[in-house]
């Protein structure tokens, strides 16, 4: 039935258009005297440096809540045309634009599928907004550890095996929250997961943030499908991770009958500026449109640049570059061919010291660096040239900072091990806090985030019970260079718990 829906939607709308867009032109094109916000009057009063940044264009069509540029919370013109042209595209039965990032649109999907005290599954591996979405709902996560991916050092997908051991022993959760594809690029079997949660009446809400080209790759032999296309229920996508949107915009997608799309709304108005940007809402118009007249070409090349990438990289002495072999006998079905993973072992460089040698003495920024890798990202917008020159980059690095072969790389385990929930973050959040050393805090329950960013995966949450062993293994992830964000104290020489009550002892 949605499929007939969409399909009856997509005849109905011009993927040539850009509604938003176009109405924005015209209002300023209009003439009108501006007595209204913003304060700059359509870039009259704008400072030289930001018309530096803006064209002036841009600030005369940086304007809002004029009658023909609609409104983002109840949308009845220009902005509803614009999320049913990226419905159509998607294929979702609804989707909302979404302006506070990734991190928004996965909170909007939360507050509006979750309830107060609802169970919810979560991979280890979940990005920290996933957990801020918790908090402000009020649920219970259940953590599942993500498979290890051992010879990489790295977290890989959730496995069906682990899912469906989660939902026997908690048959009464609301939900599972899926990370897919992961930052590296790895997917699960996320169609086998879909069918085990509706059978149990669980929803499958996915933090996709790292995937919203994969509609456009469809027809690439290899690549990951998207999760709407493999039973998800809500989707939220980062429009501007690998597409053209400006950053801070997402797209969240309704796959199903299963969630009140109305409900999805009303979090995200109560999420979201009342005085939303017009220019990023324009941006994601603008990415549609361009996704689909151009987004399958753009697509193919992106992953021809990869795939010819990864053979020459493969070439270089001591690097080893990620390719469909990691398929074998793990949970990851298909790899992102556009996620360009270097394993550093065989030069013996950790990843953080090599990301600064690429930055400050190559002029070259990696994505991510881990202990053991450097990720890159391969989008619509690289070239030939572009690839030519990461390619001729990384020879250098092997070649001028390359050490003696790693004897087995570096696994953090004692980060990825699921912690004792001794109370739910959210009432971690409220509880009276305490500021201890954080060498000290073994047994106590934590009352903030501890994160290495990126990929922005917490490593504890508030509400966990704080493990000597996960102690040790966030302070060798420090040394070897990894930046923490979350606490208040980003040194973590101090860390703040929950104040223990009256005659409470720790362990």
């Amino acid at each position: 039935m949605l499929e007939d829906i969409t399909r009856e939607n997509n005849s109905k709308l011009n993927q040539n258009e850009a509604p938003i867009s176009e109405a924005m032109d015209k209002y300023a094109r209009d003439g009108a005297l501006a007595f209204h916000t913003p304060g700059h009057k359509q870039g009259l009063g704008a400072h030289p440096r930001l018309k530096q940044l803006i064209t002036p264009e841009g600030l005369r069509q940086e304007v809002s809540l004029m009658e023909e540029l609609d409104d983002l919370h109840s949308p009845s013109g220009c902005i509803k045309e614009a999320e049913a042209l990226a419905a159509g595209l998607w294929g979702a039965k609804d989707t909302m634009f979404m302006i506070n990032g990734t991190t928004g649109a996965i909170h909007a999907m939360l507050l509006g599928t979750l309830r107060p005290g609802d169970t919810v599954l979560v991979p280890r591996n979940a990005h920290r907004s996933i957990i801020g979405g918790i908090i402000l709902a009020g649920a219970q996560p259940i953590y599942i550890v993500p498979e290890i991916v051992e010879a990489l050092g790295i977290a890989g997908a959730l496995s069906v095996a682990a899912v469906r051991k989660a939902v026997a022993e908690n048959p009464d959760a609301r939900a599972l929250i899926a990370v897919y594809p992961t930052y590296y690029g790895m997917a699960g079997d996320l169609q086998a997961i879909a069918a085990i949660l509706h059978d149990h009446n669980m929803l499958l809400l996915v933090d996709e943030a790292h995937g919203a080209h994969l509609k456009f790759a469809q027809n690439i032999g290899g690549m990951p499908r998207q999760a709407l296309d493999l039973g998800a229920d809500v989707v939220a996508q980062s429009t501007h991770k690998v597409l053209g949107s400006l950053t801070q915009t997402s797209m969240l997608h309704i796959g199903s009958n299963r969630v009140s799309g109305e409900r999805i709304r009303e979090a995200g108005a109560l999420l979201q500026s009342t005085s939303p940007n017009q220019l990023l809402l324009a941006s994601l118009d603008i990415a549609r449109l361009q996704m689909a007249t151009e987004g399958v070409e753009r697509l193919e090349r992106a992953v021809g640049l990869s795939r010819w990438l990864r053979d020459n990289i493969n070439t270089i002495s001591g690097l080893y570059c990620v390719g469909e072999e990691i398929l074998k006998g793990t949970a990851t079905v298909a790899l992102d061919f556009t996620r360009i993973i270097v394993n550093l072992r065989g030069i013996g460089l950790p990843g953080p010291e090599a990301e600064l040698v690429l930055r400050h003495e190559y002029k070259v920024q990696c994505e991510l660096s881990d202990n053991n890798n450097l990720l890159f990202i391969i989008s619509m917008a690289d070239t030939e040239e572009r690839a030519h020159r990461l390619l001729a980059v990384l020879k250098l690095l092997a070649s001028e900072h390359g050490r003696e072969r790693a004897e087995k790389p570096v696994v953090p385990m004692g980060l990825f091990t699921a912690n004792e929930v001794a109370l739910s973050p959210r009432e971690a959040f409220y509880q009276t806090r305490k500021r201890v050393k954080f060498t000290e805090a073994a047994g106590c329950i934590a009352a903030e985030t501890v994160t290495f960013y990126p990929p922005g995966v917490p490593v504890l949450c508030p509400g966990e019970k704080i493990r000597a062993e996960l102690i040790g293994a966030v302070q060798r992830q420090m040394k070897a260079g990894m930046r923490v964000v979350g606490p208040g104290d980003s040194s973590l020489e101090y860390i703040q718990i929950v104040e223990p009550s009256p005659g409470t002892q720790m362990k």
